[in-house]
């Protein structure tokens, strides 16, 4: 009998079926919130905000071992955690780059490694290594290879120290632990919070911890409900959506936000999203009547049914040849270049923007 869940982490308990932890039998390895996201992708607890950050670095200073760090880099801006290693005083910290197969291949890993270090640098985070990973759906070929590098990593890095994973949620922390581990036992799903508590395994000779997801409060994936993530989420290689444009113009992204570029001549908008979220370009004359009359039918996926709980972002002045990105946080970005005179950004209250130097 084990005390603790084996898919999240969670104490088990047989007393209150409302409550985190419960399972019919203390005799089950699983709670019944895993069993259920587990068979039947049903989730009875949400949990996308009740894990404190705080909290959770807080049991990761606790354990004694070297961390490795998984950052999505489809949502880069919203995983990297600014001066990270001041809130983990000590730590040797290894950062793991996942998702590198939704990006498009036209961009090269060399460019991926410059572009990291960049933003390493005016984050403030110090690492030892960075490791490109991805390719964990599939087993095998670059899958396997990823894990090799991994492997080599840890003999480098931790020696005969314990490690530690941690990360955002969403960040496919769980799944590459999965990976290494040989097994499928820790609850995996789209919904952040699936991993309640610290998951501790014997691995090659020490111990590895799996972690509960960091919590980001400014991102749309804190707060969409487990279908609309199904589309947000990219789990395909990315097809940049590409408009030229000769006028103002506004572009929705389905109706979780919208992107106003005034112009005055040529410009270029190449939106990076998943394939199952819709872009829908128009004047920008007509795009306050648009939002008001179709969002949440047009304009979906989308959080709530009023453009009046958006706020908006202005954008940098772009420089001639200068080329940036507009990233939503948990949803996307759009690069812009061109002759552009204003920039405009519309997301949720509370949903951060981010305008960076273009990665792509």
């Amino acid at each position: 009998m084990s005390e603790f869940c084996k898919g999240c982490g969670v104490k088990l308990q047989n007393e209150d079926q409302n409550a985190i932890g419960y399972t019919p039998s203390l005799d089950a390895p699983y709670c019944q919130r895993c069993f259920k996201l587990r068979h039947y992708g049903d989730l009875t607890i949400n949990m996308q905000q009740g894990i404190a950050t705080e909290q959770t670095l807080k049991k990761i200073n606790d354990l004694e071992g070297v961390i490795f760090w998984t950052v999505d880099l489809f949502n880069l801006e919203s995983n990297l955690v600014s001066r990270i290693n001041r809130r983990l005083p000590g730590k040797k910290i290894v950062l793991v780059l996942t998702k590198r197969d939704v990006l498009p291949q036209t961009l090269s890993d060399a460019k991926i490694y410059r572009y990291i270090e960049q933003r390493l640098a005016q984050e403030e985070i110090e690492v030892v290594d960075v490791i490109i990973a991805g390719y964990m759906l599939k087993d095998g070929g670059k899958c396997e290879e990823v894990l090799d590098e991994i492997h080599d990593a840890v003999k480098r890095y931790a020696h005969n120290q314990n490690v530690i994973f941690m990360g955002m949620a969403n960040s496919g922390k769980s799944t590459l632990v999965n990976k290494l581990l040989g097994s499928a036992d820790l609850t995996i799903s789209r919904n952040p919070g699936t991993t309640l508590d610290v998951i501790e395994r014997d691995w090659d000779g020490r111990k590895l911890y799996d972690t509960p997801g960091l919590e980001d409060a400014k991102s749309l994936l804190t707060y969409l409900p487990s279908l609309v993530l199904k589309e947000v989420i990219p789990t395909k290689p990315l097809k940049p959506y590409v408009s030229q444009i000769y006028e103002d113009q506004s572009f929705a992204v389905g109706g979780l936000a919208r992107l106003d570029v005034m112009c005055k001549g040529k410009a270029s908008v190449v939106g990076y999203f998943s394939l199952s979220v819709p872009i829908h370009r128009g004047k920008l004359d007509d795009a306050d009547r648009l939002w008001k009359e179709h969002l949440g039918g047009l304009l979906s996926p989308n959080i709530d049914d009023t453009p009046q709980t958006m706020k908006a972002w202005n954008g940098p002045c772009i420089k001639p040849k200068e080329k940036i990105d507009v990233v939503i946080h948990g949803l996307g970005w759009f690069s812009l270049t061109g002759n552009i005179r204003e920039v405009r950004v519309y997301v949720h209250q509370g949903i951060q923007v981010t305008f960076r130097k273009a990665m792509i």
